[in-house]
């Protein structure tokens, strides 16, 4: 297939959409793209990082240039990425990690995603009479935010597996934040797009406009002291700086104390928040091992249902370039959404059946598909259960203006990460230097429908779902790639396409993430505008599908480990590079 059409794609107008519906589920990509530029194959022998913006990936570098583990690389190019992309990450957010062990050969994970308040009810998001609030009414403001995990998973990442000093760690970020950094295109892109939402509270509006009210602009310098300051704090005092004493005091009085739009976060809830380390959700794909985040991710399971699926199809004789193919792809994407949506949530709260990855039920899911023709209609299948649980489909939204990381350091420990704010710029509200997370609003709206309960509705301590995807694959019980996307509920879709691209049509990393997307879901097919994914318009009508063109503003990062080198892989619609030695 071929590279997409360097141009700004045409854009859709997600903020009518999203206004026009009370409750739209996973409709819209989280961010447009500003440019596409051409991005070339990284090759390097002992080490790589990849991220979504170049400062933060050499801040990475020259950690692991010194010697530093992936752990270590890890905290500079977080808290990097948390001041220059502010509207994607940051210490007021969440991650999820999936880490390889070069020492041990062993594979893990750590769910650092944000929890409700302990003091939120299922209807946090419902009106006096019951009804689903609209989305920026939840979302700008107190009500959405959640105990943030971020600070904690790179403590946890640092005490584990880290090398260098913690406080060494903070001084690109510190440096960068005193000093100033210019503004790229993408966040003045951003800030120019969420103008009405950004100055709707004042210490946002200061950081982000010019005195005379107008946005920021590509190339302006921009200072962020708060933020440098809180990260000394953090360097002299450790992870207990941010969850214990005036830090977290200060964020949950500002969150309840909103005159618009007051939350419920509480000091005592930072107090009480903690990373989860879980075992890896793994599915068998060709000779392959693809293994990712479990609930309350729904990344590992989806993607994995997927690859599932179209395992029962020769894809690679089709290939890249036949319609048939991607109607495969995307009738087995929309099988697998209709799983997610009735079943997957935090599996601490709600059960889950355990068989979603079975082999014989994704074969019996794979037989509803004809090649040539759209499935007529989808609905959640029948998978093998213990204790079997009534459950009506989700009515959640997903908007996450995400990002992701890949490490490589040259001990062999691997990190793929993936991190957000949820939205855009998050609930908008600053406190300390950076943003507070929207992440509650990534729950269901809705509590009950038909009678039974969503199970990914909001209760306290619990975690909401997600679609993050980082994801590593084994061959033959070695790290075979690491691989992740920013994009919403999407990500499932720029994550699963890029594996099949690489596994079965034998691109190259980078060919495989620079590739057009072409996503299914819902039913609608999704084509990338300004691509060669627009020619798959008549074909896919022809078989029956309704077809969208839009913007697909994927944000994937990828390294694959063959014959003893590195390659490495950035997506060519946002700023993001690699880099390795």
């Amino acid at each position: 297939m071929n590279k997409p059409i360097v141009t700004i794609a045409s854009l859709l107008a997600f903020s009518s959409l999203i206004q026009a519906s009370p409750q739209v589920t996973d409709a819209v990509a989280p961010e447009s793209t500003t440019s596409v530029a051409q991005k070339h194959l990284v090759t390097a022998d002992k080490f790589m990082v990849a991220a979504a913006n170049p400062l933060a990936v050499k801040a990475g570098y020259e950690v692991l240039k010194k010697g530093g583990t992936a752990a270590d690389a890890l905290v500079a190019v977080q808290t990097v990425l948390g001041l220059v992309e502010p509207q994607s990450s940051g210490l007021g957010g969440g991650a999820f990690l999936v880490y390889y062990n070069g020492k041990t050969h062993k594979l893990t994970t750590y769910d650092a995603r944000e929890t409700a308040p302990m003091a939120a009810r299922p209807e946090l998001f419902q009106d006096k009479n019951g009804q689903p609030l609209k989305f920026y009414d939840a979302v700008v403001g107190g009500r959405s935010v959640g105990t943030p995990g971020t600070v904690k998973l790179i403590a946890t990442m640092h005490q584990k597996y880290g090398k260098q000093p913690w406080a060494e760690l903070f001084k690109p970020a510190e440096q960068l934040a005193e000093n100033g950094f210019h503004v790229s295109q993408r966040l003045a892109g951003a800030i120019s797009d969420d103008m009405e939402r950004l100055s709707r509270y004042p210490d946002t509006k200061a950081y982000f406009f010019k005195k005379d009210g107008s946005p920021l602009l590509t190339g302006d310098l921009l200072v962020n002291q708060a933020y440098a300051d809180t990260l000394k704090r953090l360097a002299k005092e450790g992870e207990k700086a941010f969850y214990h004493g005036s830090i977290a005091r200060d964020i949950a009085a500002k969150v309840n104390h909103m005159k618009d739009n007051p939350g419920v976060l509480s000091e005592q809830d930072f107090a009480l928040y903690h990373v989860i380390e879980r075992e890896p959700v793994c599915a068998p794909y060709r000779q392959y091992n693809v293994c990712g985040m479990g609930p309350p991710s729904s990344g590992g399971l989806t993607v994995g249902q997927i690859l599932g699926i179209v395992s029962h199809f020769d894809l690679k004789s089709l290939g890249a370039d036949n319609p048939k193919s991607w109607q495969i792809i995307g009738d087995a994407s929309r099988l697998a959404f209709a799983d997610r949506g009735r079943y997957m949530a935090d599996s601490d709260y709600v059960p889950m059946p355990e068989g979603l990855l079975d082999p014989a039920y994704l074969a019996r899911r794979a037989a509803l598909i004809e090649p040539g023709k759209a499935l007529a209609s989808v609905s959640a299948g029948d998978p093998p259960w213990k204790n079997r649980v009534a459950q009506a489909d989700d009515q959640s939204i997903e908007l996450p203006c995400t990002t992701q990381i890949v490490i490589a350091d040259q001990f062999g420990n691997i990190i793929s990460m993936t991190s957000t704010i949820e939205n855009g710029f998050g609930s908008r509200i600053m406190s300390h230097g950076f943003l507070l997370n929207n992440e509650l609003t990534d729950f269901s709206f809705a509590s009950y429908a038909n009678g039974y309960p969503i199970a990914n509705r909001v209760e306290p301590g619990k975690r909401p779902r997600s679609s993050m995807s980082p994801t590593i694959v084994m061959k033959n019980g070695q790290p075979y790639m690491a691989v992740g996307s920013p994009g919403g509920s999407q990500i499932i879709g720029y994550v699963a396409s890029t594996l099949i691209a690489n596994l079965d049509w034998g691109m190259d990393i980078q060919q495989a993430i620079s590739s057009p997307h072409l996503l299914n879901r819902f039913g609608t097919y999704e084509l990338e505008a300004g691509t060669s994914a627009e020619t798959y318009k008549a074909a896919l009508k022809k078989m029956g599908y309704q077809v969208q063109i839009r913007d697909l503003n994927s944000g994937l990062q990828g390294i694959v480990f063959t014959d003893g080198k590195l390659q490495g892989g950035a997506d060519p619609r946002r700023e993001g590079v690699a880099m390795g030695d």
